[in-house]
């Protein structure tokens, strides 16, 4: 009998699109004839899977696990948000953010890691549901934070389920304060990262390209204004201030109560804990940012599928 080879299974994998187990098990049937095994796969109705994978998946769900002093937040997309409302898709999220609660956060460790109902790692485990469901999915993204002391709060906005929806928060608060005191605060940052989208935590952290791209427009906007360069230069950095204001969140007005910024809230909420809080670090997932999705003329596809 041939040796069932790594390089063989990968190079199976990459020609068929299944799962490395189902590879490794049809070269072992078929003697390590690839040919054969990709037939033998085929028949099994296990390479399907490979015939969906150029499609693009921009439905789904996001999912959020946590444990108190960390949490993940991952995207899973499908093509159709039918599959979204699926039972076996929603439990594959479930299933998938819990698993990288276990890891570093990133795709590739999530991807890599043994999915406990399966035995086998993710990115087999979601093959298998796509030739099972009949769609394209993708791990798109993912993101994790961690503290050793305070609390990680989640937010699901949209939610489909328990830890499923279409928009997911991840909240990072540093602090030995009180854990119930924490854990509400986190929740309404939270929340409040949901609706206003900030580009960083506070004002030094905004990227220095966007910083920049701005404080350009504001010098081309201002010297219109015929105004000498000294009173544009006083102009712009008024304007700056403003920006780094509204897209920075401690200084953004808090959405649960707008009479005070997010900085002030965590401050007085400092005097509940009983200890300094600090927010260390935040995490916003919503559901096909950024995928640029096909579009189809529905009645097109009806007719084409009524023709056979």
């Amino acid at each position: 009998m041939a040796e069932i080879t790594a390089a063989l299974v990968k190079e199976l994998r990459e020609k068929s699109g299944a799962g490395m187990m189902d590879c490794k098990k049809a070269l072992s049937e078929t003697n390590g004839d690839i040919e054969a095994a990709i037939d033998w796969l085929r028949a099994k109705g296990i390479s399907k899977a490979d015939k969906k994978s150029g499609r693009t998946a921009a439905e789904g769900l996001i999912g959020i696990a946590g444990a108190g002093h960390k949490a993940v937040v991952i995207e899973l997309n499908s093509e159709t948000d039918f599959v979204a409302r699926n039972d076996a898709f929603q439990d594959l999220v479930r299933g998938v953010a819990q698993v990288a609660l276990g890891t570093d956060g990133t795709v590739e460790a999530i991807s890599a890691a043994t999915y406990p109902a399966s035995g086998k790692p993710v990115v087999d485990t979601i093959k298998d549901a796509i030739a099972t469901i009949g769609e394209n999915m993708t791990l798109r993204r993912a993101a994790k934070l961690e503290v050793e002391h305070g609390v990680v709060a989640t937010y699901i906005h949209n939610a489909a389920g328990e830890g499923i929806g279409k928009l997911g928060v991840l909240v990072a608060l540093k602090s030995v304060g009180d854990k119930e005191v924490l854990s509400s605060l986190g929740r309404q940052i939270a929340m409040h990262v949901a609706a206003t989208n900030p580009l960083a935590i506070r004002a030094e952290e905004v990227d220095a390209a966007v910083a920049e791209r701005e404080r350009n427009v504001f010098i081309e906007q201002a010297r219109e204004s015929g105004k000498p360069e000294a009173i544009i230069e006083k102009m712009v950095d008024g304007r700056m201030r403003k920006f780094f204001e509204e897209v920075a969140l401690l200084s953004q007005a808090f959405v649960i109560n707008p009479d005070v910024t997010v900085g002030q809230a965590v401050k007085d909420a400092e005097k509940l804990a009983g200890a300094a809080i600090e927010v260390t670090g935040m995490a916003r997932l919503l559901l096909g940012d950024g995928v640029e999705k096909e579009e189809s003329d529905f009645a097109a596809e009806v007719a084409a599928v009524a023709k056979g």
